[in-house]
Formats: structure tokens, sequence, C-alpha cells
């Protein structure tokens, strides 16, 4: 894929430099990289061909002059926008560029692990040549939004996890639990992240968990050995029980009178 980095870091945009070639020594896939120190420079490239001469720019957000977002939005003017990831050292503007439909959020230090899921979400994303509508994922359905997915490496492996199917969702300590009716998996993400990502699809119960907002089916009373007497989340599909925090006892409540 062609790449442009946008960032007015020098040594960021070398630290990029440096993670999506490492992503290119990992597979058949190899990365062509312009960078671009702020927004009109990075127009200054991408204007010529509408877009076309580039299929991602990895974006930061607070930078002189245009910011990120704004140029994000300058992007969808382009005849052929090229998918865009922010990369970006605040996490606050998650739910902004989701909004903008962004392929990905990376936050700083970026993991080469989430670099090469981020990258591979824009090559699925990328428009078909002459344009038009974007391709779907092999196996899903036009009409499927974007993200409907995780993708999970696993012993050695990617695995595309249909959020449809994601009951639960947990930190712990570094990772993420992602549990279905079948089976868990380990992500290592940020749960602030995906819940800024999906915020329609899940809901916050605890400060570690996140529930399917489909899949609660009653609130009842819960002793924990550790924190006493409280309230816990059932779920369809699963026997165990989440706790919940007493400040989104509401919410979870609000969520079943739906």
């Amino acid at each position: 894929m062609n790449i442009l980095i946008v960032d007015d870091e020098a040594l960021a945009r070398s630290r990029l430099r440096t993670l999506v070639g490492d992503c290119s020594g990992t597979g058949t896939e190899r990365h062509a990289l312009a960078e671009a120190a702020t927004a009109a420079e990075a127009m200054t490239l991408l204007a010529p061909s509408g877009g076309r001469a580039f299929d991602v720019v990895l974006l930061d957000i607070h930078m002189p002059g245009q910011d990120g977002l704004c140029l994000a939005q300058t992007l969808q003017t382009l005849s052929h926008p090229p998918a865009v990831v922010f990369v970006t050292a605040h996490a606050d503007h998650a739910v902004s560029a989701f909004e903008l439909d962004a392929v990905d959020y990376l936050t700083k230090p970026v993991r080469l692990e989430r670099l090469q899921q981020a990258l591979a979400k824009a090559q699925r994303a990328l428009r078909p040549a002459g344009g038009g509508a974007l391709a779907p994922p092999a196996g899903q359905s036009a009409a499927l939004p974007p993200g409907d997915v995780l993708l999970i490496q696993d012993r050695g492996r990617t695995e595309r996890v249909p959020l449809s199917e994601v009951l639960y969702l947990k930190a712990e300590q570094k990772y993420v639990t992602v549990r279905t009716a079948a089976r868990s998996y380990i992500l290592d993400g940020s749960l602030s992240e995906l819940e800024a990502r999906h915020p329609g699809q899940f809901l916050r119960i605890h400060r570690n968990a996140l529930v399917a907002r489909r899949a609660v089916r009653a609130l009842e009373k819960h002793y924990d050995p550790e924190e006493g007497e409280g309230w816990a989340v059932r779920l369809h599909g699963l026997a165990e029980l989440l706790a919940v925090s007493r400040r989104q006892v509401a919410a979870v409540r609000e969520e079943i009178a739906r």
C-alpha cells in the first residue's frame, strides 16, 4: 500500500516509518511511504491525484495550523479519499475520529501489533479501482457497517471475530478478554478505545468491563466475597455473572427497560 505519514514531530514520523517497515517485513505486503509535517504539506501531496496516490494516511491530531480532525474532513471531499488511521497521544478524540469514518484510532506509543491490525483494516476498506462504494471484506454483506469485526492475534494467526458474537469485553492487566458464547480470546488493546469505537453496541458496567447491549438479560443482587453485597448482570448465553459497579447500576436498569 501507499502510505502517507502526517505528523509535525520528526521523531514520531521516524518511529512510524520503522514500524511500517516492520509490518512490511512480516508478510508479502510491501508499503511505500511518504511524509508530511503539516496538513498543508499533506494536501500538496494528495490534492493533485484527488487522493488516489495514497491508500492510507497515518494522521496525527494536534499539529500547528490545521489539525488532523480538520484535515480528515477535507480528505472526505477528495474524489478518491484514502483510508484514515489516526495516530495520536490523546485518547479523548476517539469519538470525533470515528464520526469522520476513521478506519482505526491508535494512541502513542504505537505497538507493532496494533499498527498491523490498523493497516489490515485499512486494506479491507480500500475503495475498488474506479471509485464507488467500499468493498466489503470477504464473507460479509455490503450492508454491514465498517468495524463490525475484531481482529484477534491467536497463536501466530489472525482471526476475525464478528462483533455480533461478542458478549463482553473485560480488561485483564495489559490485555482485554473477548468473550463469545463459544470461547474466550485475548486482545492486545484498550477497553476505552473499544468503547469509543463501538458506543452503540457495548455498555460499560464496570471500570474494567463492557457488555453487549443486545445480550443483557437481567440485573440481580450479587454477593462478592471481596466487595460484599452488590449487583451483577446476567447475559444471554452465559452462566457466569459480571459485577456491576454502583455508579453503572442505573445505566444497566435503563438498558433492560428499553
